[in-house]
């Protein structure tokens, strides 16, 4: 990973915008269709509840709680797509199935419905995923996700109002973690460049290189005394050994 793979393109904007219209038009059929699809919501330990794992996200229980999760995700892909494009697909896929099947496992015995589950997998992903890379501006996307999306981590515990799932919030967070592990790009390291590694590099013209023949034998200036000779051996640090003789007493 470096500074090339970070490029602004019609996705950044197109990903997010399309993901929050389909929530919308979801929203949109709740309303007109008769009955409601609240059973396809994640109902935790049944078989039948499974199919929430891939359909709850796209479910919302009221306007207020749809309008809240669409701001959030439509920022949190946007910065998704930008700074991992690589992984962003992988991301929001296995993210939706990991928190949905999590929040089956360990969810209360009721629907749970919303994409607030695959919000934090986002916010965790990228929180995580920042600090391994060692990237600056990956790590400083880090430090944004905690400064904007911090207060969410108690909303993840049993404490949380009753009507709030923490059991796919804190599936989503874990399920994010565990993919900053899975699909994380390698550690930036920004690579050190020689004077000998440049392509107009001349080593005729090297301080160093001109003690020595083409050969490779050292050959020292005729003008140089001896101790001028000698330096090119030796450091120019001293060094300093101690010893301390310890002897075990005599009982």
């Amino acid at each position: 990973m470096n500074d090339s793979d970070f490029k602004f393109t019609t996705s950044v904007i197109a990903w997010p915008l399309f993901f929050v219209l389909i929530l919308w038009a979801i929203f949109l059929l709740q309303i007109v269709l008769p009955g409601d699809l609240y059973y396809l919501g994640v109902l935790p330990r049944t078989l039948s509840g499974l199919s929430g794992v891939l359909f709850s996200a796209f479910l919302h229980g009221d306007i207020k709680h749809l309008w809240n999760n669409s701001a959030a995700l439509f920022v949190l892909l946007m910065f998704l797509r930008y700074f991992y494009r690589q992984n962003s697909f992988k991301v929001l896929f296995y993210g939706i199935l990991l928190s949905g099947f999590g929040t089956w496992l360990i969810g209360r015995d009721n629907y749970h419905i919303g994409a607030s589950g695959l919000i934090y997998v986002l916010v965790s992903f990228m929180f995580f995923e920042g600090f391994q890379t060692k990237h600056y501006r990956l790590m400083a996307l880090s430090f944004l996700i905690v400064l904007w999306y911090g207060g969410m981590i108690w909303y993840m515990f049993p404490s949380a109002e009753i009507h709030i799932s923490w059991e796919a919030h804190l599936s989503g967070f874990i399920s994010g973690f565990l993919l900053s592990k899975i699909l994380g790009s390698k550690v930036y390291e920004k690579p050190i460049i020689y004077d000998w590694q440049h392509p107009d590099f001349d080593p005729s013209q090297d301080e160093f290189m001109k003690h020595f023949d083409e050969n490779g034998n050292f050959v020292p200036k005729s003008n140089e005394t001896v101790e001028e000779k000698n330096s090119h051996f030796t450091s120019n640090y001293p060094v300093n050994y101690f010893y301390i003789d310890k002897k075990k007493e005599e009982l």
